[in-house]
């Protein structure tokens, strides 16, 4: 019986050993999609500060890419320079370059952004109606699945 009862606890951490693989193995896919979706959104943004009137400067010299690194990654800044005020975005992960604006450049993109979200929004808002039109004519078609649906 010992000899039985050991075997079994061997399965049970072996079990545990597998669960811990996949639980690692789900996070790290977990990371990866996060990763993705915020590259995404970074390539997006630079997307519309290029279309702001942003001008793209690569850090192609080892004087750039420190200076680069100085300035907080995929955050605005702003300086004034010759009594003009010019907007600063790092970018040391996508492109590992800056994109640099004046005002004007600044206050369209902060005019994109606001433009892109209400699209968004009004995207959302017509997908919700379409999809509660189709519930309303469809699902009567298809039965009643549960107690709960109606």
């Amino acid at each position: 019986m010992p000899a039985q009862r050991r075997r079994a606890d061997k399965r049970k951490g072996s079990n545990r050993v597998s669960d811990v693989k996949r639980t690692r193995i789900g996070l790290a896919a977990l990371l990866a999609l996060s990763a993705a979706a915020c590259a995404s959104r970074i390539a997006e943004k630079e997307d519309l500060l290029a279309a702001a009137g942003f001008s793209f400067r690569p850090a192609n010299t080892p004087e750039r890419v420190a200076a680069l690194g100085k300035l907080p990654p995929h955050k605005f800044v702003h300086q004034t320079r010759n009594g003009n005020v010019v907007w600063i975005y790092a970018d040391p992960t996508i492109c590992g370059c800056l994109y640099v604006g004046d005002q004007q450049a600044f206050d369209r993109y902060k005019q994109e952004v606001f433009q892109k979200r209400i699209a968004d929004e009004r995207e959302m808002a017509a997908q919700m109606n379409q999809e509660a039109a189709w519930d309303q004519m469809q699902w009567a078609a298809w039965g009643p699945w549960a107690p709960y649906y109606y």
